[in-house]
């Protein structure tokens, strides 16, 4: 069933990439993914006096020639992490684009929630999923390993793309299940205002929020040589334009419009990524999560 999502060629480029939050200390400065808390862990933190009840595979015995006392390495553990994945369901994630028609945004949120579910179970954190629309919410609670994962994925390959954002109301349940300092991945069109706002009440609310705003090509490039009608598919409003003409205003508007999502996400500390359908899903997890992730501004 994995690999229905996530291929074997993809699984290795998701090889060194690693959720690590940034949460923000204070006005300034990023917090890391890690505990103080000190034993057998993966980064050194200082030698103990060897106390009964040590594992003695832990003695350092170099140390132990240079000095003849027994000392204990001690390291700084890794923190487990909750990952929640929160995923756009509503009629607009149907979008696809001419050139590949069988595979919509929602096609590609299944994917890259799939891909942060691999690097959660490689990490050993937990994670839960949840989907966003105004039909009943559907979610499976934070819990870790390989049986949660087979519950994640056969739950996002059930899901559909329909009907409106939810309303508050309808949201309540993630408030108690996502706990203060949990990661939560949003992944939408984000075209709606009230998808950017839950972003913003999360962060305010001491969780990290990360966002990938899935679009299409044609949204990028705007390619329509003829007179074209547009429709939002959940309000069924229309507008009539002749590509050539509109396509220069349209573009500007297009990077205006990004960059002000963008400025406004980062004033509350949310990290943005675009996936654009006809670009691979490591791409967009990249730049969140590599080695050389920082903000993105394209």
């Amino acid at each position: 069933m994995t690999d229905a999502l996530v291929t074997p060629s993809l699984r290795a480029r998701l090889r060194d990439l690693r959720l690590v939050p940034r949460r923000a200390a204070g006005a300034h400065g990023l917090g890391q993914h890690s505990s103080r808390s000190r034993g057998v862990g993966l980064e050194f933190a200082q030698y103990r006096a060897y106390a009964p009840g040590d594992e003695p595979r832990r003695v350092d015995w170099k140390l132990f020639a240079r000095s003849d006392r027994y000392f204990v390495r001690e390291s700084e553990s890794d923190s487990p992490l909750d990952l929640w994945i929160l995923v756009d369901t509503s009629a607009s994630m149907a979008q696809t684009d001419a050139a590949a028609p069988r595979h919509s945004r929602l096609d590609a949120a299944r994917t890259l929630a799939a891909c942060a579910i691999e690097l959660a179970l490689r990490q050993g954190d937990r994670f839960g999923i949840a989907a966003l629309s105004s039909q009943p919410l559907a979610l499976v609670g934070a819990d870790g390993g390989p049986r949660q994962r087979d519950r994640c994925l056969q739950e996002l390959l059930r899901w559909q793309a329909a009907g409106r954002w939810p309303d508050a109301p309808q949201l309540l349940p993630l408030w108690e299940r996502i706990a203060p300092a949990s990661l939560v991945l949003l992944l939408s069109d984000a075209f709606d205002d009230d998808t950017v706002a839950l972003a913003e009440r999360l962060a305010a609310a001491r969780r990290e929020v990360v966002l990938i705003r899935i679009l299409t090509a044609e949204e990028r490039d705007f390619p329509f040589r003829d007179n074209r009608r547009f429709i939002d598919v959940e309000s069924g409003a229309e507008v009539l334009a002749d590509g050539p003409t509109a396509r220069a205003a349209y573009l500007r508007d297009f990077a205006d419009a990004q960059q002000a999502l963008q400025t406004r996400l980062a004033a509350s500390g949310i990290r943005l990524s675009h996936h654009y359908l006809d670009a691979e899903p490591d791409v967009a997890l990249r730049r969140l999560f590599g080695t050389r992730a920082g903000a993105e501004s394209a």
